[in-house]
């Protein structure tokens, strides 16, 4: 239909004269707020409570607690190195066609990972109880409380069971490279072993390496477990030196301190390992 003769032909109002207004997160405001009360709250506390910061400061470097330190480093890195060696020895040997293998490695994991750390440390530092020399008989022993000593009992612990959790971690990097690189590899006659060091695994870091950084991460923290078998590590050589002068918050923030240093120095090493193995990938997992 066409307008009458004589009638007004209507305006259209002219867009640039609209004013553009950003939207009004009204929630985020809200969550700000609270957030910034409840550090304000937690820092007024640390300020007004019982807390003397000299002694904090005089103890940060104290040689006990650095002794702790590096043991803690140490521990972490051993650990998490055992671990990992194991975690891959036992992936591969879940998908192996041989049921020997695939099952006593099922049997493996199921068993480290459904029992507590903890107890597994105590069994492992109270092994003398069930064994109490190790060796081949005939040829040599030991005494299983010389050679179980507190370290070693830790790096065990820590250690096998990391192994557990790591090789559900590489068995999910391994499938997620596709089948037909490894049918290929086969076809040009390579062996199991050769695809598996060459072809899949150099693949597999891309989506092993996240995860086995954050265990790295958490393996530091874990070493605290050790205190209760006696491992000189932070935790343990703080409390023993709260013990003798009644400091206990002190040395516990002291402890604190260290160990959110280590694991931020870890954290940033972390960063740089995953931007090496996922180069070409660079706005993968980055909102859109």
């Amino acid at each position: 239909m066409t307008p009458a003769a004589g009638a007004a032909t209507p305006t259209m109002p002219d867009p640039t004269t609209y004013t553009i207004r950003s939207r009004r997160h009204y929630g985020r405001w809200l969550a700000t707020a609270l957030i910034v009360l409840a550090l304000a709250g937690i820092v007024r506390a640390f300020a007004l409570g019982q807390i003397e910061w000299p002694i904090v400061a005089q103890f940060l470097t104290a040689p006990a607690i650095l002794f702790g330190l590096v043991n803690t480093v140490i521990m972490a890195i051993a650990a998490m190195a055992l671990g990992i060696s194991l975690g891959v020895l036992f992936a591969v040997m879940v998908m192996s066609p041989n049921p020997v293998l695939h099952y006593s490695a099922k049997g493996y994991i199921w068993f480290f990972r459904g029992t507590p750390l903890i107890l597994q440390l105590l069994l492992w530092f109270n092994l003398a109880l069930v064994f109490p020399t190790l060796g081949i008989p005939g040829l040599f022993d030991f005494r299983t409380v010389d050679v179980i000593t507190p370290f070693m009992a830790t790096l065990l612990g820590l250690g096998i069971n990391q192994g557990a959790y790591t090789a559900e971690v590489v068995r999910a990097g391994i499938l997620s490279v596709d089948q037909g690189q490894t049918e290929a590899a086969q076809s040009i006659g390579m062996t199991r072993p050769t695809i598996m060091r060459r072809i899949v695994l150099p693949q597999a870091m891309r989506v092993i390496i996240p995860p086995v950084g954050n265990e790295f991460i958490s393996m530091v923290k874990l070493t605290s477990l050790a205190s209760v078998i006696q491992f000189s590590e932070i935790l343990r050589n703080a409390q023993t030196i709260y013990f003798a002068n009644g400091r206990v918050i002190e040395l516990l923030i002291v402890a604190a301190i260290w160990y959110i240093a280590v694991v931020s120095l870890m954290s940033f090493g972390q960063h740089f390992l995953e931007r090496r193995f996922s180069r070409g990938q660079a706005n993968r997992g980055r909102g859109q």
